[in-house]
């Protein structure tokens, strides 16, 4: 998961993409970066952190153009080489500049065919350094001095032959435009807005429909699954459908990545998230239980938790006080940072907690680790029975499609039942979210999406590149425990960044 926007303007776009980044910055926190062209050379500022603390005035000044990426980073479980912070860039064929969110699933037998037969350099372990070197092959292969939109969609549709895995995707070529493409399952978000200035419009990609609204863009439409569309250089947009597709958008989306005021594949991530709770609720009511008080865990609870509380006839309060300074702990780089930042992240209300049976309500439970913290930490405030309710069903099976969900055996969930899971946590009750509540929580919204990817919940991946040899291997090296392991995995051309994300 990554936050991606590019924007092909009328005067500088550096401010805009700034801005953009911002909105987008819950979807990565390590680094960040942006790349502007202004009709001769591409300018390049990236680094380490947050937005704000990579760009300063002194150092953004230089980034001028009227096209430009923008790019956040999301953070690895094993480390990274900063030079795999984004956007990368090749200056053959013309100059190109590209920014992705996603993970190639065929990354490392591509990487050696990049090498080996393409002849090219790969100097990071990133999966997206080699796809914009795919991308490059194939526009030099039509050994044309100038790209016309057919041309762009044939090199594509072999760009589309070549990987697999799941991409969205933003490139500016040099003297020809922005284009941006979707992987045929539509699997990660990319949506398209239009803004007017003066006689024509502006264009812009983002990641979510936040940042185009947090810009004054209107938003246009998602992004179809397995689109090319090309905006060029004077500002005329062409599409094409370049792979078979199949809309199996990532569920988590709407779960917990997503920010509640964005909206993707046309349905309301705040809306679906009242949905999940509303559904919740039927199976808790079920149980017939005493609870004086429902209150979320913050923040992507939240809208969850108060129609849950609504149908269960009970109090929604809010108990724990989030420190706004902190960020998002599940995509934290690794476990003993995760637990530092839990325990200042949250500061209970403890008269909200004191002799009261307290349902806490969560967007899902990963690790577990946690969750156990939160739930200490309600018990020491007094809490006479704490209940536990999660919005996604149990996470059984890893991610290979670019979340940080890892192996089989750091799932609270994949060899322990309910009830031994809710023991570990020290509740009085645990109840999960059912796959079918789920899906219909996110289909409602859009009839097209008929078959979200559930992969994490029930191991059933719908690229079919997904085989239990491959998930196997990938258990090995994300397995790895020792820094002799780390660097055998380099070795065999899966990065950190690689270990990570599948």
């Amino acid at each position: 998961m990554c936050g991606i926007i590019g924007i092909a303007g009328n005067h500088h776009v550096v401010q805009d993409l700034y801005d953009g980044l911002v909105t987008l910055q819950h979807r990565g926190q390590d680094a960040a970066g942006i790349m502007t062209y202004d009709g001769k050379k591409f300018h390049l500022r990236k680094g380490d952190g947050l937005v704000r603390e990579v760009f300063k005035v002194h150092n953004s000044a230089g980034l001028k153009g009227s096209m430009g990426l923008g790019h956040v980073r999301y953070p690895t479980a094993g480390g990274y080489d900063p030079a795999e912070s984004q956007p990368f860039y090749v200056n053959a064929p013309f100059g190109i500049a590209l920014i992705h969110n996603g993970n190639l699933t065929n990354y490392i037998k591509l990487s050696k065919d990049v090498e080996s037969n393409n002849i090219r350099h790969l100097n990071t372990g990133s999966d997206s350094e080699v796809l914009l070197n795919v991308v490059a092959d194939e526009i030099l292969k039509l050994h044309e001095p100038k790209l016309t939109p057919q041309l762009l969609f044939q090199a594509m549709e072999r760009v589309y032959k070549r990987i697999t895995g799941s991409y969205s995707v933003i490139m500016m070529i040099a003297d020809h435009g922005l284009v941006a493409f979707r992987d045929p399952q539509a699997h990660r978000p990319l949506i398209l807005g239009k803004r007017v200035d003066g006689p024509s419009f502006e264009y812009m990609f983002a990641s979510e429909s936040v940042a185009l609204n947090a810009m004054g863009f209107e938003v246009m439409r998602d992004l179809k699954p397995g689109e090319v569309i090309f905006i060029d250089e004077k500002k005329n947009m062409h599409s094409h459908i370049a792979g078979k597709s199949k809309m199996t958008p990532c569920s988590f989306e709407w779960i917990y990545l997503a920010r509640p005021d964005s909206t993707i594949d046309e349905v309301s991530v705040y809306k679906a998230r009242l949905r999940m709770g509303e559904y919740l609720a039927q199976k808790i009511k079920a149980a017939n239980l005493e609870i004086d008080v429902v209150i979320p865990v913050p923040d992507s609870s939240r809208s969850a938790a108060i129609p849950l509380a609504h149908e269960l006839g009970v109090k929604y309060r809010e108990g724990l006080m989030k420190n706004r300074y902190i960020g998002r702990t599940f995509i934290m780089p690794d476990q003993a940072t995760r637990n530092k930042s839990i325990r200042y992240k949250l500061t209970p209300i403890e008269l909200e907690f004191k002799g009261k049976n307290v349902l806490l309500v969560d967007d899902s439970i990963v690790r577990g680790n946690t969750s156990r913290q939160i739930v200490d930490m309600v018990r020491k405030s007094g809490a006479k029975k704490v209940y536990f309710a999660s919005c996604a069903p149990p996470l059984m099976y890893p991610c290979v499609y670019g979340v940080d969900i890892p192996t089989k055996k750091e799932l609270i969930a994949h060899n322990m039942t309910v009830d031994e899971i809710a023991k570990s946590l020290g509740v009085d009750g645990l109840f999960y979210q059912d796959v079918d509540d789920l899906v219909k929580s996110i289909a409602v919204g859009n009839a097209k999406i008929k078959d979200p990817c559930m992969a994490c919940f029930t191991g059933k991946y719908p690229t079919p590149e997904v085989t239990p040899e491959m998930l196997e291997e990938v258990e090995k090296i994300r397995g790895c425990e020792s820094l002799q392991d780390h660097a055998a995995g380099f070795e065999s051309g899966m990065s950190d960044d690689q270990m990570s994300m599948m």
